[in-house]
């Protein structure tokens, strides 16, 4: 099989690296251009020898031009961030799949792992689709759940459960394209939800909501982009959290919203409304992660002014 490969990032590695293993032919890979570090996907494309593009827009005549010369009979999308159009796609014999991290319809959109968890679902999965014009919304080739656990983060759910299950789906349709034996289950329109991206009024901290909410958003924030309050006109991330219900009125009289209760242990816990929640770790703005009872707070702050 002669694959093209359209991604980026580990995800993207790690697809171009399975397919490589089980002797198919990657036969050109496009990833986005870099705006910093290099991109792990590029590095080992030409690595293994491997054409490899970045086009500023993959709907440039020389990126069209590129893929018909890969004479790919499969494409690959593996964590795209570039608009792809049709064009584009239906270059490869068997025309191209792409993955997604949610249950489509479910979650479309380019934080979808996150508003799972933020909004306390207890599964989620990826879904490979024929991409079409809309986002997201393309016909599913197949599909996989995994389960989010009570104190799951964004970040496990992602590295531990459904990236190693998407590479493995990306090579199961892409040999279910190949033979011609690829299902195109439309979306249910009547069950899709759309989110935007979770950005800084998204993940910011509301200590005066229930904990349970509280939790779900740190959660479904960590490790990126960081459920975030304020100290003294400081943001400052918490990651690592649990949360612990209030059974009393006693546990509570006297505290407010926001108040640091406890510091110690390697946490640092606050009082949020129905509970309370602790932190592992913490990171101001501009600086390091460190464990919650080294951030120099003290009993009695108060977080979110």
């Amino acid at each position: 099989m002669r694959v093209a490969i359209i991604g980026q990032q580990a995800f993207g590695k790690a697809v171009l690296e399975a397919f490589l293993a089980r002797g198919d032919t990657v036969a050109a890979v496009f990833c986005a251009p870099e705006k910093g570090r290099p991109d792990p996907l590029r590095l080992a494309a030409e690595a293994a020898g491997v054409p490899t593009h970045q086009f500023p827009k993959l709907t440039a005549p020389e990126a069209l031009d590129a893929l018909r010369a890969a004479q790919a009979d499969i494409g690959v999308m593996a964590f795209v961030t570039q608009f792809v159009s049709q064009a584009f796609c239906a270059i490869p014999l068997h025309g191209t799949i792409q993955f997604h991290p949610s249950l489509l319809p479910l979650h479309r959109g380019a934080s979808s792992l996150g508003w799972a968890v933020i909004l306390g679902r207890a599964e989620t999965g990826f879904t490979v689709f024929r991409p079409n014009d809309g986002w997201d919304e393309g016909p599913v080739v197949l599909s996989r759940a995994v389960p989010i656990g009570p104190d799951d983060t964004m970040g496990s759910v992602y590295f531990g459960k459904v990236f190693p299950l998407g590479v493995a789906g990306l090579l199961e349709a892409a040999d279910l394209a190949v033979s011609g034996q690829a299902p195109a289950i439309v979306q249910d329109e009547a069950s899709a939800t759309y989110e935007g991206i979770i950005g800084d009024a998204e993940s910011r901290i509301n200590w005066a909501s229930h904990v349970d909410i509280t939790h779900n958003l740190i959660r479904g924030c960590d490790p990126s982009p960081g459920g975030w309050t304020v100290h003294e006109g400081r943001r400052l991330f918490l990651y690592d959290c649990s949360k612990a219900i209030a059974r009393t009125y006693a546990e509570v009289k006297g505290k407010r919203a926001g108040q640091v209760v406890a510091v110690g242990d390697g946490g640092l816990t606050v009082h949020g409304q129905g509970g309370f929640i602790t932190a592992g770790r913490v990171r101001f703005e501009g600086g390091a992660k460190v464990a919650g009872d080294a951030a120099g707070l003290e009993v009695g702050a108060v977080l979110g002014g």
